[in-house]
């Protein structure tokens, strides 16, 4: 039987580990190795199968990364901001792939997962999927042609339980536009507005965000001038694609020497 990658999945609770989990199972090229949780959880200690509802895996869920690191290829890791900065170093460490689906990370913590790519291979993007992937490739084009007289807005819409705005995919958008116009993005983005704010700043990159509902995520990014609105946009209907896309990026990751990659290097379109 050919050798499969073994993969360990952190914060296994969740509604994107539990997904994990389930589509691991069914891979021919995947097997679960281990499953994460925050200490204290109330599953630490539970076999994985029997946690979801199923029947034994002989997977134990843990709260021990570094000696889970130790044993397995790669860890898929959509958790939170500081957890994921202290699994990229211990990813490092370990010398696995780390694919990282967290959003919500500060330029301190970016910088951090930097370090550790200098040692092993981290992927990390806002958004797994390939039409959000090619969605930021088309700003980018569309935000190179068109100057300033075109106001350009992220315009983005989520479940209720998100804990961060604006979501990573808007950001990763906004980033496509300020680099088709050449400019930082940190200088241009137009990040919340309330009260008397004034006219929109030429040139700036405004982001709005929704949250409502059990919305999964859905992604507009317009262009809008005296006359004419451009708008570009993606709606997901199945969170199972971020899922695909996390997998995809582990297996991707097997053998690539170390570095910070993302989804479009994943999928060949850089």
């Amino acid at each position: 039987m050919a050798k499969t990658t073994g993969i360990a999945i952190t914060g296994v609770s969740g509604r994107m580990g539990q997904m994990l989990a389930r589509m691991v199972a069914d891979s021919d090229a995947l097997h679960l190795a281990a499953a994460l949780e925050r200490p204290e959880h109330p599953w630490l200690g539970r076999d994985l199968g029997v946690a979801l509802g199923g029947v034994d895996t002989g997977v134990i869920v843990t709260d021990d990364a570094a000696a889970v690191f130790a044993v397995v290829d790669a860890v898929v890791d959509f958790t939170a901001p500081a957890a994921s900065v202290g699994f990229a170093s211990l990813a490092g460490q370990a010398g696995i792939v780390h694919v990282i689906g967290t959003t919500g990370l500060s330029e301190d913590d970016i910088a951090a997962i930097d370090i550790a790519a200098q040692v092993t291979p981290i992927i990390r993007a806002g958004n797994m999927s390939l039409g959000v992937n090619l969605l930021t490739q088309l700003v980018k084009q569309v935000a190179a042609a068109l100057d300033e007289s075109y106001d350009i807005e992220v315009i983005e819409a989520h479940h209720r339980h998100k804990v961060d705005a604006p979501s990573g995919t808007a950001l990763m958008l906004g980033q496509a536009a300020a680099d088709g116009r050449c400019v930082a993005l940190s200088d241009v983005a137009d990040r919340g507005r309330d009260g008397i704010t004034g006219p929109r700043k030429t040139g700036a990159i405004g982001f709005s965000a929704i949250r409502g509902g059990d919305i999964i995520g859905e992604h507009d990014v317009m262009f809008a001038a005296a006359g004419e609105i451009i708008t570009l946009s993606h709606r997901a209907t199945d969170r199972s694609l971020f899922a695909r896309g996390a997998l995809k990026a582990a297996l991707w990751g097997q053998g690539q020497p170390p570095g910070h990659y993302d989804m479009l290097d994943v999928l060949g379109l850089k």
